[in-house]
């Protein structure tokens, strides 16, 4: 489980002061940046009443910050950038994230770009039609249970944005992680299993859009390199956990 907590410090900053705060945050930014125990941080600014700004920052723990980055070699170069504006703090407070989150519709799911769930009913059927018959991975599914594939397009769809039906229907990720244990995969047939689900991607229909097969094979590598270690002697099973939800990454879906 995260042990991530956000701290939120806001300001309340005099108009004629905003320019040389902005200007000190961005030199206090380096040793944000610089610090293994600082996620992400990210100043903004009221829109409504310019004097009003609010300075998140993603730590790892708030031990790490106060423990860590406050008693570390970076603290005094970034105090001596922002100490002027101490006294302007009308908040300074960790909070921990709860499950109450998600993401709004400007911008589609890879789920739904890809096509939905017909989209990943083609995409296993075409896949695990190719397993069995693969020289490397054929002795792996050898006894491959006839719905399969349809279990994999639904772990898949709920990977990628889709409905968790996954989770609702079959257990969610410690469900996925056994049916690996003691398979014993190894990196040709990881490798493999890359290639063939990015041909059945070809051949399936999915976009072939750069920013969707990155997000996807971004996806498959960290997904089959999982697999691999959970099939392996030395696993150690996972604390239940909730199926992972991949997106764009970096690059948005493009619009022409």
């Amino acid at each position: 489980m995260t042990t991530e907590t956000v701290e939120y410090i806001r300001y309340r900053i005099p108009q004629d002061r905003s320019a040389e705060f902005l200007a000190a945050y961005t030199r206090a930014a380096r040793f944000l940046a610089a610090s293994p125990h600082c996620v992400s941080y990210e100043l903004d600014r009221c829109e409504e009443d310019f004097e009003h700004f609010i300075l998140r920052i993603l730590w790892t723990s708030t031990e790490d910050h106060l423990e860590g980055f406050r008693k570390s070699d970076l603290f005094p170069g970034f105090l001596a950038e922002i100490r002027p504006y101490v006294g302007d703090i009308d908040e300074m407070r960790h909070y921990k994230p709860t499950t109450v989150r998600g993401r709004g519709s400007s911008e589609p799911t890879l789920y739904e770009w890809a096509g939905g769930a017909e989209a990943f009913a083609r995409l296993t059927s075409v896949f695990y039609d190719k397993v069995v018959k693969d020289d490397l991975l054929g002795p792996l599914f050898a006894e491959l249970p006839a719905e399969h594939a349809e279990h994999v397009a639904v772990w898949l769809g709920e990977v990628f944005g889709g409905p968790p039906a996954y989770t609702e229907r079959l257990g969610g990720h410690s469900h996925m992680v056994a049916m690996h244990v003691g398979k014993g995969i190894d990196e040709r047939q990881r490798r493999r299993w890359v290639n063939l689900i990015q041909d059945a991607a070809d051949e399936a229909g999915l976009p072939t859009d750069a920013e969707f097969r990155s997000a996807f094979c971004a996806y498959v590598e960290w997904g089959t390199r999982l697999a691999v270690y959970f099939s392996g002697p030395d696993a150690t099973r996972p604390a239940e956990q909730p199926v992972p939800r991949w997106n764009w990454g970096a690059a948005p879906p493009y619009r022409p």
